[in-house]
């Protein structure tokens, strides 16, 4: 049987397409560890770590880790504790990670996704059987503003539109004036037939000031309103007091913390990370909780690189709770980008082949694996120190 052999790490800086913000973020999108996992027969299978200082979990509960903290829980930690892992036993692969340190889901994640690409690959089925099998060949896709000027961001919605993309996260949680004009400029420009949704990455003070905002672009037609405020607790107040669906996400890492969001009755929607629970088997405990509970779900994520929207686009294809359109860019090496927006928010990526959009939204890669080769070259090319 085939086993683990060696595990690597790689940083890579991939250029943005536009600078992309939300409440909060301070660094750069784009620059993310990989990790390679080689089997005992060669095989190869890739992950990723899109970690970012400034992400984390409500009051410190979960906190960022950066690409030189993953590296190092990585080489010192993990590696260790999972080389010589047959293929096949993920139950397995997380009990020896949890065993070898707490915490640090972005680095588990990262091997995690490498662990099933290499499985995949190794046994010739692609990740989502792994995952329970196909609940959708296409996933939708929602296309992120982040926090654009209002004129910006108008154009580039309509843009969006005309490139087939059919809902639209708007970043806000800055100030409330701007959210609302912004909120209602993107309305006006992209018509009644787009979905329109905001994400305030826990911007508002209050729930009272998240409240009395959300009261006044209501007549939007806001498909939900996610993240408005810090604390689970605090959330469901905002919920309790307005007529949108409230999304929980930085209040929602993993399946524990579901229960909690279900006891309070604090959202009627989560969003699923790979990355936020540790990787794409925790992220499925996140899916089934959510489902017994009847909580629907998006995928969500922080703008990842190929690797990472491939694990985000068979989490997607495989979660039966994930019904709702997803956060994931369309990876697509420059080549193919061809003046494309909606979607896009890198120059280039390191795929070898663009992933496929239709329909509004991506069709699910059935190859082995992952399903979509890295470009090793392109590695290389982007890669930069630690």
């Amino acid at each position: 049987m085939i086993s683990i052999k060696s595990i690597e790490t790689r940083l890579v800086r991939v250029p943005t397409r536009r600078k992309h913000q939300w409440a909060g973020l301070t660094e750069t999108i784009g620059q993310y560890l990989l990790v390679k996992i080689t089997g005992s027969d060669g095989t190869v299978g890739w992950g990723e770590a899109p970690v970012l200082k400034d992400w984390g979990g409500e009051f410190g509960r979960y906190y960022g880790e950066s690409t030189v903290i993953v590296d190092a829980v990585i080489k010192r930690y993990l590696a260790p504790a999972v080389i010589g892992l047959e293929i096949g036993h993920p139950s397995l692969l997380h009990k020896r990670m949890d065993a070898a340190i707490k915490g640090y889901p972005y680095a588990k994640a990262a091997i995690d996704f490498a662990y099933y690409d290499l499985t995949g690959k190794s046994l010739g089925v692609p990740v989502h059987v792994l995952l329970g099998g196909l609940q959708r060949e296409t996933v939708l896709i929602t296309h992120s503003i982040g926090l654009l000027p209002i004129d910006e961001a108008v154009a580039e919605v309509k843009k969006v539109g005309a490139d087939g993309i059919r809902t639209i996260k708007i970043k806000v949680g800055v100030e409330p004036a701007r959210d609302i004009a912004i909120v209602r400029a993107i309305r006006d420009a992209v018509g009644p037939d787009i979905g329109l949704c905001i994400d305030a990455n826990e911007g508002y003070k209050t729930p009272g000031q998240a409240i009395q905002t959300v009261r006044q672009i209501q007549d939007c037609n806001l498909l939900y309103v996610e993240q408005p405020v810090m604390g689970i607790e605090r959330i469901a107040r905002v919920a309790q007091a307005i007529d949108a669906p409230v999304m929980a996400d930085e209040s929602a890492w993993n399946a524990h913390d579901v229960i909690q969001i279900i006891a309070k009755e604090a959202a009627q929607i989560v969003s699923i990370y790979t990355t936020k629970p540790g990787g794409l088997y925790r992220a499925m405990q996140v899916s089934a909780v959510c489902e017994a509970a009847g909580i629907v779900c998006n995928v969500n994520g922080s703008v990842e690189l190929g690797v990472g929207n491939l694990a985000n686009v068979h989490l997607a294809a495989a979660a039966p709770a994930a019904t709702l359109s997803n956060v994931i860019p369309i990876s697509m090496p420059a080549g193919a980008i061809k003046g494309r927006v909606g979607g896009i928010y890198y120059a280039d990526d390191i795929l070898v082949e663009p992933m496929t959009f239709e329909n509004g939204g991506i069709r699910v890669p059935t190859a082995p694996g992952m399903g979509i080769a890295v470009d090793e070259r392109k590695v290389e090319k982007y890669s930069v120190d630690l």
